[in-house]
């Protein structure tokens, strides 16, 4: 692939992700159109005009990079993808049909089947997460660009995570017990990458479960942020797998690992 500039296109992308997110909002507040999908989720047209807002930009400002997008088929069947975009336009879509505030707008840019950049934003919370690079994660807060330290605040004796669900399955509890985890709070999206990035709590650990476009872009933050991100074996975390099916998850901040 022809070498990219890749701060330029996350720059350069973070005014979309500012514009779809304040049109979510409008949508939501005018009723959205809701409709269920064949894998019996649901989907609504603030979906769908969020992911055309993004793709357009996207494919505008990297035409020869494939998009994967979790609201359209296409590239979803091509093999062996490695140089790539994920896409989920809205992650938690049930908050965000249910006046809820923890979803969010997520892009993740895949380059050698790993994250090489991500952009999340939380229009509801007005927190927008970025990175590029190593030690090149940020957070925009009122028009001033923060950069992430997943270490900040942390403290040994109270060891926070994030958990999927208010209750816990037995495997994760002793993932929970190994890592000395004191408390968890549920939260839903792709925010819990982004709050651990940001170092206000710890970690999280889940089972096999959603798809790549669901984490692509979380991954890049925690990643470059300082944290990690592998399966319960420890292993790697690798995109453009068949059906783009996650695994189990560990992400970590830096101060545990």
């Amino acid at each position: 692939m022809k070498e990219i500039n890749i701060k330029k296109i996350v720059e350069n992308l973070i005014e979309t992700f500012l514009n779809a997110g304040k049109l979510s909002l409008e949508l939501r507040d005018k009723g959205l159109i809701k409709t269920i999908k064949s894998d019996n989720t649901p989907v609504s047209n603030g979906d769908l005009e969020v992911n055309k807002i993004i793709t357009d930009k996207i494919l505008e400002l990297t035409p020869n990079i494939p998009v994967v997008s979790e609201e359209t088929s296409e590239n979803k069947s091509i093999k062996n993808l490695k140089d790539f975009w994920l896409i989920d336009p809205i992650d938690g879509t049930y908050d965000y049909i249910n006046n809820l505030d923890e979803f969010t707008l997520n892009a993740g840019l895949i380059i050698n089947r790993r994250p090489a950049a991500g952009l999340i934003y939380a229009p509801a919370k007005n927190r927008m997460f970025f990175s590029y690079g190593i030690n090149l994660a940020f957070e925009l807060i009122n028009d001033k660009i923060i950069k992430l330290d997943s270490t900040k605040n942390f403290n040994r004796n109270d060891i926070k995570f994030v958990s999927y669900s208010k209750k816990i399955k037995p495997e994760i509890e002793k993932i929970h017990n190994k890592l000395n985890v004191k408390k968890y709070t549920r939260m839903k999206s792709s925010l819990k990458f982004c709050v651990i990035a940001a170092g206000e709590y710890d970690g999280y650990v889940a089972e096999p479960r959603a798809c790549e476009w669901d984490i692509a872009a979380g991954h890049a933050i925690l990643k470059h942020a300082g944290g990690n991100v592998t399966d319960f074996n420890g292993d790697e975390i690798l995109y453009g797998k068949e059906n783009f099916k996650n695994p189990s998850l560990i992400l970590k901040s830096k101060s545990i690992l």
